[in-house]
């Protein structure tokens, strides 16, 4: 990929609206610390070529950085952000995009925003919390630690629904193999599947002998599709490779597994009875890392647990999204440790929700030079053994109720009401963008007058 050699103008074209006076303050701190867009530049570089002075000019690094950004900060689908791309200066002056250029189509914008690595993004932010500037509105000696969930973008998951999904997207392959290989040994079992998992819908919640039967037929419909994808895998291994057969064949390898995991999952909860745990259920065939969380016994989402450490100023110092669903007590001193690491000190004053109290974590902290330690609930700790007094006490206490107009703020305007993004690369990419984002506009704003 050849990065583009063209003269952009010397004089930007803002204009005097707030919303673009603060475009401008955020690329006079992305101007300020090149070596964010030479991290992106290197993952942008990766997978192309040695010889990068053919093929089409692409974007760079910096343009890259700069559209991941604003596609956080507004939401905007690949369509929507190629339209206001070609629409308006402004974007196209904070994106650093040449007028003398066309701009990039809706295709090569999704292909060249997905190839930033998650570790490049949390790197940046690392780097960007670091920065004098950051160090200027925000010490980091006073912090909050919290917990939130990130849903994916998934339907509400039932064994019904998520075998009707399996023969629906098996069936669709076999049909292109059929188109692409001539395979045609395989019966269609969508309609049936449709209509069993339809009658399940409607018949009551409880286990009933006709509910078992609909759900043993539609797990042998489902096993049927699996044979005859299977099958189909088979066959087109033993034609020679095409760029179509061999994208089929890796989409067979990738379906058939967690089908096989729902097929299981469902005869041994329907069928047997059984209790399967949390860990072991499949919640998507699309999103297979979601994770199922249950949040205080009330409310099941299906995503990932995110971890976030603010400070006084509301910017976010670090993030951790850990595999699984880990209980809050167990990242008390995980959290700080990694803090030390990246402001190479461990904070002044620490205030945490009531779900990382324990006598250890305390215990712990305090070995580690934390001064004052709050737990919103002191689940049976003393006031005096955590802080200096009880007003202590309370101010922390009331701090750390402000990281939940933080976390209200990256759900409602940064995007993490519900990650679009697929897969758990994905997942990753798009949650350290919007923390990204959110800082960034933390630190322009604190810039301007």
């Amino acid at each position: 990929m050849r990065r583009s050699s063209l003269q952009l103008p010397l004089t930007a074209p803002w204009i005097a609206h707030p919303h673009a006076v603060e475009l401008a303050a955020m690329s006079a701190l992305l101007d300020a610390q090149p070596v964010l867009s030479e991290r992106v530049q290197q993952d942008l570089e990766a997978g192309c070529p040695a010889n990068a002075r053919t093929g089409r000019p692409g974007l760079s690094g910096e343009q890259t950085l700069r559209l991941l950004i604003v596609r956080q900060l507004t939401g905007w689908t690949y369509a929507e952000l190629a339209f206001h791309l070609a629409d308006s200066l402004t974007y196209r002056a904070f994106c650093r995009l040449s007028a003398l250029v066309p701009t990039p189509s809706k295709s090569a914008l999704a292909a060249t925003l997905r190839r930033v690595s998650p570790r490049t993004l949390a790197a940046l932010n690392d780097q960007l919390v670091t920065s004098a500037t950051a160090r200027t509105v925000e010490p980091a000696k006073t912090v909050r630690m919290d917990a939130t969930v990130v849903p994916v973008a998934i339907h509400p998951p039932t064994d019904s629904s998520l075998l009707l999904d399996a023969v629906r997207v098996l069936n669709r392959l076999l049909r292109r193999a059929e188109r692409t290989a001539g395979f045609t040994a395989y019966h269609r079992h969508l309609r049936r599947a449709k209509r069993r998992a339809m009658e399940i819908a409607h018949l009551p919640s409880p286990a009933t002998a006709r509910r078992r039967a609909c759900y043993r037929d539609l797990v042998r419909l489902t096993e049927a599709t699996a044979s005859y994808a299977t099958c189909a895998l088979v066959h087109l291994e033993g034609l020679p490779a095409t760029t179509q057969r061999d994208r089929l064949r890796r989409q067979l390898r990738t379906v058939l597994p967690p089908v096989a995991q729902m097929i299981d999952q469902t005869t041994r909860r329907v069928v047997h009875g059984e209790v399967v745990p949390a860990a072991e259920k499949l919640v998507s065939l699309f999103e297979t890392h979601a994770d199922v969380l249950v949040k205080e016994r009330r409310v099941t989402y299906y995503g990932h647990k995110v971890f976030l450490t603010t400070g006084r100023s509301g910017l976010i110092l670090n993030c951790a999204i850990p595999q699984g669903n880990p209980g809050d007590v167990t990242w008390a001193v995980p959290l700080v440790r990694r803090h030390e690491r990246l402001f190479g000190g461990v904070p002044r004053q620490v205030s945490m929700d009531g779900a990382f109290a324990s006598k250890d974590n305390l215990a712990d902290l305090k070995a580690l030079g934390v001064a004052d330690v709050c737990f919103a609930k002191k689940r049976g700790l003393v006031v005096l053994d955590m802080v200096r007094s009880q007003w202590v006490y309370d101010k922390l206490r009331r701090f750390r109720a402000g990281i939940e107009s933080g976390i209200s703020l990256l759900k409602r305007v940064f995007g993490l009401t519900r990650c679009v993004w697929k897969g758990p690369v994905g997942f990753h990419v798009y949650v350290r963008t919007a923390i990204l984002a959110a800082n960034l506009r933390l630190l322009a704003r604190a810039r301007l007058p």
